[in-house]
């Protein structure tokens, strides 16, 4: 009998930023959406209480489930909450309402930080997990990142950008300090974007000057249709694939894979 092998362990990018606004979910969405269009199998995990990325991508309240709250309280396995979306080899597991007590709840949990580490521990059939975070540093973001392998900070191009920013880079730090080992920065993601705009232009010099290579070449500029596309549940490459928003996140998937086999390459 033939030993049945195993497949690779995916890798899980939690997707945060502390300050609210700034494309995180739209990007976690859209991002994901993009290398499930080009073939990769991809599955997202809405940890945000609000459940923005749930309903951006169309999963209707009715049939949630237990969802993400289920995954880390152990009361369901990792297959059985994952849902199917509209756009082909991409998976969620969505957010509940219940999330809104889980920092309270889950406080007096036993390894608490590593409830949503030790839910993912499993066989996972997918190349790639982005975790969708809430705003702010509270217990579920803090799962978040003891579960992953690497963090995307999507960032607006706004003047509070830099100092937002090095908050999060030494809470990173902490956690890998003292939870995470691993826990890597994939990248920071320059968000709504304006090039006629004399502030944002310089937002992204500055981040770009004092981050260097980790902040990515691709930038996702203001555009309207990524603003739609959410309320009709639906990735922006499905809603107006030639957009220039669609285009942005088509590239920065491009981007990011081309990072991912770098990176692969330099570990060998």
């Amino acid at each position: 009998m033939l030993e049945q092998v195993k497949p690779p362990r995916p890798r899980i990018i939690a997707v945060v930023n502390q300050k609210g606004g700034v494309g995180k979910t739209t990007t976690a969405i859209n991002l994901a959406a993009a290398l499930a269009v080009g073939g990769k199998k991809v599955l997202l995990i809405d940890v945000d209480p609000q459940g923005n990325a749930s309903t951006g991508l169309g999963i209707d309240r009715a049939i949630r489930q237990g969802g993400s709250y289920a995954l880390l309280a152990g009361d369901g396995a990792l297959a059985a909450l994952t849902l199917p979306c509209g756009v082909e080899n991409l998976s969620i597991v969505p957010a509940v309402e219940d999330l809104i007590g889980a920092d309270l709840e889950f406080s007096q949990t036993e390894r608490r930080e590593f409830l949503l580490r030790d839910a993912l521990a499993g066989d996972c059939a997918v190349d790639t997990v982005f975790i969708d975070c809430p705003p702010g540093m509270g217990l579920l973001t803090l799962n978040a990142l003891v579960a992953a392998d690497a963090v995307l900070v999507p960032l607006q191009a706004e003047f509070f950008a830099l100092e937002g920013i090095s908050q999060l880079m030494r809470t990173i730090d902490r956690v890998k300090r003292g939870l995470n080992p691993k826990l890597a920065v994939e990248g920071i993601v320059l968000t709504m974007t304006d090039k006629r705009n004399n502030l944002s232009e310089q937002v992204s010099n500055d981040v770009r000057g004092h981050f260097g290579a980790v902040v990515f070449d691709t930038v996702i500029p203001r555009n309207v249709r990524i603003t739609e596309a959410p309320s009709h549940g639906l990735p922006v490459l499905l809603y107006d694939f030639r957009s220039v928003g669609a285009q942005a996140y088509l590239a920065l998937a491009a981007e990011f894979l081309r990072r991912s086999r770098m990176r692969k390459g330099a570990a060998v």
